[in-house]
């Protein structure tokens, strides 16, 4: 943390002369250039964050395109071979009565991802114009989505364990499809885009319009 609250009135961590590292959380002195415990530069603020944000965001909702379009399984048996896109695939587990997974598939696969690429910019946003959202609800909305961001590799686990396990040779055989290599790629990149944010700047905008008034 890098605000405290002093007579009603939040204060940084700059107002108080020190500076925390950003990997191990240690508090140093501004005159420090490197963290001793972890051998981390430290900087006041990262200036090319949102620099770093946009790029990881961009190539992240490039990627995640492809990863709806083209088949995430292919199923082939002894017979035929079925292609499945995440909503295809869905659509077909509600189709055979199992809603519960197709939900569980369709928040994981694509309420989730959709959620943070709206969020990240959403917070990109927010630091260069003014915004209703309080400066506590947009610090929760970041730990939240570098919280949920570890968990957005299910999909392709779960792929990589059904195509380890169903390998009955010419009888049936579970592959992974293009697009799970493009979700892969997508989740990796908006992981990266929120981790660029420097949260920091949330704060930094209060004071400005503080400032101004």
């Amino acid at each position: 943390m890098e605000r405290v609250e002093q007579d009603g009135e939040i204060i940084n961590a700059r107002d108080l002369g020190v500076v925390a590292c950003t990997r191990c959380l240690q508090v140093w002195p501004q005159e420090v250039q490197t963290c001793a415990r972890c051998g981390r530069r430290l900087v006041q603020r990262d200036v090319k964050s949102l620099q770093r944000v946009w790029a990881w965001w961009i190539v992240g909702l490039m990627c995640y395109i492809p990863a709806n379009l083209y088949p995430m399984l292919r199923t082939r048996t002894l017979f035929y071979v079925q292609e499945d896109t995440i909503v295809g695939g869905a659509i077909e587990l509600i189709h055979y009565g199992n809603v519960g997974i197709a939900l569980i598939i369709l928040l994981a696969s694509v309420a989730i991802p959709m959620g943070k690429f709206m969020a990240i910019a959403f917070l990109a946003f927010s630091v260069t114009r003014p915004s209703a959202i309080s400066q506590n609800q947009r610090q929760m909305l970041y730990e939240v989505v570098e919280y949920i961001g570890r968990w957005s590799m299910s999909d392709i686990f779960v792929v990589a364990i059904l195509s380890s396990l169903v390998q009955l040779k010419i009888l049936v055989a579970i592959n992974p499809g293009l697009a799970s290599l493009f979700f892969a790629l997508s989740v990796i990149f908006t992981m990266l885009s929120a981790q660029a944010f420097d949260s920091r700047m949330i704060w930094d905008a209060q004071q400005q319009g503080k400032g101004q008034k």
